[in-house]
């Protein structure tokens, strides 16, 4: 990737491509959290519990209620968590996403010249990866471990076909770590490696590996660390109450399932999953798509919107097996596109159509009219005891054991365990309004042993004298 001559020293344009890429991810990551477009939920979870891991804590989210290996079985949070011992700092996250979302245009570019690929074939599919709208926006939805998945299940595909073993196992491992739904990927993958590239080693390492961390995590990680099932009980609810009751009614009622796939939603969730790949693609190379398809069928049948976009994380691991799909296609001589400069065109024409650049001139500085307030309230608070306040401010306040939100159903928490509490009238965050917040400074104002420690356009700090004590 890097050449030396005599004269100069030439860096690989796909390396280029990814050092710029994660230079820009990070950029517009961080300067999202600077503008307080953070939120609790997931960025203000994730950084909480990995920080509670670096300092030797229980990484118990007081604001979500649970065991952070309650979440999502993700162990990988703990290797995180070793970057904070070096230096406690939420930019980790922001880095280690653009990093993992950019990686991923090494092995398309690897796996394309695996395949037969022309260089500027192998050259331009790495950088359709890039311009690839859901990158650029699941950077910009705060932090989700599975981003380092993506990669690593590139990584996993180049290593089974250059029969590398322990490359493999450890991209399994990777992968696992990061969410309990991605043993549905493995199991899936370890299929299609089985059957359509005679990787048989490989094959069994995914589904035995696959089918173990499935039921260890969701039958006694999750219930033991939250007291609860799955979250995924509660998205498939209209199918039953347990895994296995969803399971079975997925079988066993074709009617239910099908009506909630084939809607208008659905229909447009894959149209815009599919246009800026769909130059590449041929029904007679979707084999690699079986990999995809756990998650995508996940998708589909859920009720909730927020699983059918291309601007959150959902959809994140079906992206590398469409790929491996337009490779598999373009090494026969297929594509409705060939010519470099009108594929990268096209990604261009899409990336610009749905990426959320946009935000940026736009929602992302509707919290400037008092961001400076917000700012100078946070120097006030000086100590990690516990503090109560809204969603947006959270994810700035998460280096601590306890931390609360003002939300919606919290109305009349209890003030005593705090010392701090910060609210944003103005702006309370999601799900709040400005007159919960009322209500909280009125019953802070008529508290006596809080006082008002600072109040500048609508944002409120107050701070209870009793702890202090």
């Amino acid at each position: 990737m890097i050449l030396f001559s005599e004269k100069k020293i030439k860096v690989h344009p796909v390396l280029t491509g990814v050092i710029i890429s994660s230079l820009i991810l990070f950029a517009c990551s961080s300067l999202r959290h600077f503008f307080f477009q953070s939120n609790a939920y997931d960025l203000g979870i994730f950084d909480n519990g990995i920080y509670l891991i670096s300092q030797g804590k229980e990484p118990f989210v007081y604001f979500r209620g649970l065991h952070i290996l309650g979440d999502h079985a993700a162990y990988i949070l703990y290797i995180i968590a070793l970057f904070y011992k070096i230096y406690p700092d939420i930019h980790w996250l922001f880095a280690i996403q653009a990093i993992c979302l950019s990686l991923g245009a090494l092995p398309t570019y690897q796996l394309s010249l695996q395949a037969g690929l022309k260089e500027t074939q192998a050259q331009t599919l790495a950088f359709v990866y890039l311009l690839y709208p859901l990158i650029f926006n699941v950077n910009l939805f705060d932090f989700h471990p599975e981003v380092i998945a993506l990669p690593a299940i590139l990584y996993a595909v180049l290593a089974a076909r250059n029969n590398h073993i322990l490359g493999f196992i450890i991209s399994v491992f990777i992968i696992l770590g990061c969410k309990e739904v991605l043993s549905l990927v493995l199991i899936a993958m370890g299929i299609w490696l089985w059957i359509f590239e005679k990787k048989r080693r490989c094959a069994a390492i995914a589904i035995i590996s696959g089918l173990g961390w499935f039921f260890l995590s969701t039958e006694w990680i999750i219930p033991h660390f939250s007291q609860a099932p799955p979250i995924a009980v509660g998205v498939y609810s209209f199918l039953g109450n347990s895994l296995f009751e969803i399971s079975l009614n997925i079988i066993l009622k074709p009617g239910l399932v099908l009506s909630k796939i084939l809607t208008l939603a659905n229909l447009e969730y894959l149209f815009l999953l599919l246009i800026p790949l769909i130059w590449g693609l041929s029904w007679r190379h979707l084999t690699p798509l079986m990999g995809a398809a756990p998650i995508l069928f996940l998708n589909l049948l859920a009720e909730n919107p927020q699983m059918k976009n291309l601007t959150q994380q959902y959809s994140l691991t079906i992206f590398p097996f469409l790929l491996l799909a337009i490779i598999a296609n373009l090494s026969t001589g297929g594509g409705w596109i060939k010519q470099k400069k009108w594929i990268i065109l096209w990604s261009l024409i899409c990336f610009f159509a749905l990426a959320k650049y946009g935000y940026f001139a736009s929602r992302y500085l509707q919290t400037l009219d008092n961001w400076q307030a917000t700012r100078e309230a946070l120097t006030y608070i000086k100590t990690q005891n516990p503090v109560l306040t809204t969603d947006k401010i959270a994810p700035h306040l998460t280096h601590r054991p306890i931390l609360q939100l003002a939300i919606q159903g919290r109305e009349q928490t209890d003030l005593e365990p705090f010392q701090y509490v910060l609210l944003n009238q103005r702006h309370p965050g999601w799900p709040s309004s400005p007159e919960l917040v009322i209500e909280l400074v009125n019953r802070l104002k008529n508290h006596p042993d809080f006082q008002l420690k600072y109040h500048q356009d609508d944002v409120w700090l107050f701070e209870q004298d009793s702890v202090l004590k």
